[in-house]
């Protein structure tokens, strides 16, 4: 189904749907939220395993207004959920941050992610970073250069997703 396309209004909406089971199997988005860097990754269930289908970040120059960071994040997101329809997403948690700060910034990326599934009828899961860590690498204290290599052992990738927000994502 081809996404409907408001564009006095500037959105997308690819209405409500059903998990379904694609040809291949699952599509899964997962999304590690951050400011200077938002990872992505798409991995799709296929009859001989898991597959990564894109990753990466989104990034933004520091120099740039934050409201022109969450506004390039919302178009990016969305542009991958038009492009890739994922069937679901897993959405990284924020429990922990340095300082408040740093937590609200990394809460309206988050938000922004939300809104972008939202809109798409995507259904959203939420995990923290060390259930994350212990599902891939069974101690949820792991490294990021840890989690890349069993990230990479996984999917049968030729080398360590980069950047590592990406690694995550996936």
């Amino acid at each position: 189904r081809r996404p409907t396309v408001f564009p006095a209004l500037g959105r997308v909406r690819l209405g409500a749907r059903r998990i379904r089971k694609r040809r291949g199997g699952m599509r899964v988005l997962g999304i590690d939220p951050g400011t200077a860097a938002t990872g992505y990754g798409i991995v799709e269930e296929r009859e001989d395993g898991l597959h990564a289908v894109r990753f990466g970040a989104i990034t933004s120059p520091a120099n740039l207004p934050f409201a022109q960071r969450l506004l390039r994040i919302y178009r990016d997101l969305r542009t991958l959920v038009t492009d890739l329809r994922p069937d679901c997403a897993a959405v990284e948690a924020v429990f922990f941050a340095r300082n408040v700060q740093s937590a609200l910034r990394l809460g309206q990326a988050r938000g922004v992610a939300l809104l972008v599934l939202a809109e798409a009828g995507v259904e959203i899961h939420e995990y923290s970073a060390l259930e994350v860590k212990k599902a891939v690498t069974s101690f949820g204290q792991a490294q990021k250069d840890q989690v890349q290599r069993m990230v990479q052992m996984f999917l049968r990738l030729p080398e360590p997703p980069q950047p590592a927000d990406a690694a995550d994502a996936l």
